[in-house]
């Protein structure tokens, strides 16, 4: 154990479960201990997803169960699950993550691999992996551990990403097999995530910028590739640019998207009001989980949503560069990572839903209703609470020991 241990501890010698004492120790005067803004950020879109999931799912519950409130309390289960693992994830120091982030990448890898061999299929998609009553869909599980394979890489390589095209095609490499083998259960959706968030990343560390286009290029040229030799992908591509020429074929999903919005206007229907949510939406409590959020609570609720998770985002971009300025790099471009998959997979899945990109079956961060993607970002956001605990105790150490 190390001597600074109890020091970096966010909940001391037990766990506090009350809020205003999360975090045990005493605060310096002028200076809190956490980021509780982003807290009170990601606690709300958490609880306003608990709601909007009730509200959109319970026709679909009703249609499947007889029961309306079956995913409500599905939902119910996640949210503790959800709380178990910050209190996990807020206690582990970044120096833990730091070390363990190549055998995390193994352990992720290895189940990649076990997914189409022993994997839950839905719907036509072999992505899960069952333990029990419990199905996790181990994708999502991998941007998390990318995000951390490539903080602790560019910190290791940092000089060498910068100057060798050797130190940049190694996380390439790694990249690419995670998406292999993400391919084949098929997720283009998550392999797109994971390839913006190695190029930001890339990008954001000072790599060369021949090395930098020369992978944008080839980037482009592989998904247009895999749009091309798969069917049921090139049709979402072509749908999404006139869901109208088959309104109920390829593009039934988003031509009722699109309803939800026209019915919202400005103020919407009302919270429980949508009518595209009566199994005309398909997924309505899921991927397009905002279209419902547009039909009931308007273009002011849309705007309001949209606010709280472009806070988050930012919040984690600026605490990136606070700790690179810092020189707690590995912190900083964690930070990063999980910014920017917060922010594209915000914009993956709203674009989705109003018809500027083509649907990629990803979820809206802390809102659409699902498990594994609640855990996972979840654990992200505590990651970043953890790095801003961190920083900050840093910076009252130091000026301590300038006082002394």
């Amino acid at each position: 154990m190390r001597s600074d241990e109890r020091q970096l501890s966010l909940f001391g010698s037990s766990l506090s479960w009350s809020l205003p004492n999360l975090f045990s120790q005493r605060e310096a005067p002028g200076m809190q201990l956490y980021d509780r803004a982003l807290l009170f950020a990601i606690i709300s879109l958490i609880s306003f997803g608990f709601i909007m999931v009730m509200s959109a799912s319970m026709p679909e519950a009703t249609s499947l169960t007889g029961n309306p409130y079956h995913f409500m309390w599905r939902h119910v289960a996640y949210l503790m699950g959800c709380a178990l693992i910050a209190a996990v994830v807020l206690q582990i120091e970044m120096y833990s993550w730091q070390q363990l982030s190549p055998i995390l990448l193994l352990v992720v890898g290895i189940m990649l691999v076990a997914v189409p061999i022993v994997g839950t299929t839905v719907n036509g998609a072999t992505r899960w992996l069952s333990v029990g009553p419990i199905r996790i869909q181990v994708a999502e599980i991998a941007k998390f551990a990318f995000a951390i394979y490539m903080a602790g890489y560019l910190v290791r390589r940092h000089q060498e990403v910068r100057e060798n095209a050797k130190g940049f095609y190694k996380p390439i490499a790694v990249f690419a097999v995670y998406a292999f083998l993400i391919l084949l259960q098929p997720d283009l959706g998550t392999v797109v995530v994971l390839f913006v968030g190695t190029v930001g990343l890339l990008f954001l560390a000072g790599a060369r910028l021949l090395d930098f286009f020369a992978l944008i290029l080839t980037g482009a040229m592989a998904f247009v590739g895999l749009v091309l030799l798969e069917p049921y992908r090139m049709r979402r591509v072509t749908s999404f640019l006139d869901p109208w020429q088959d309104p109920f074929g390829s593009g039934y999903q988003l031509t009722q998207s699109l309803m939800a919005y026209g019915r919202g206007d400005w103020l919407g229907q009302g919270l429980g009001n949508s009518i595209q949510k009566l199994e005309y939406l398909p997924e309505a409590h899921t991927d397009f989980i905002f279209a419902v959020i547009g039909e009931e609570l308007g273009f002011l609720g849309i705007i309001a949503v949209l606010s709280v998770l472009l806070f988050v985002a930012l919040r984690a971009i600026k605490l990136g560069n606070l700790c690179l300025l810092g020189d707690r790099a590995f912190e900083g471009y964690l930070a990063y990572g999980i910014g920017i998959w917060i922010c594209f997979q915000t914009v993956v899945n709203v674009g989705a839903s109003i018809g500027m990109l083509p649907t990629k079956g990803l979820t809206l961060p802390f809102i659409s209703y699902g498990g594994s993607s609640l855990w996972v970002m979840t654990a992200a956001a505590m990651i970043l609470i953890r790095i801003d605990h961190e920083r900050r105790l840093s910076l009252i150490q130091a000026v301590q020991g300038k006082v002394k």
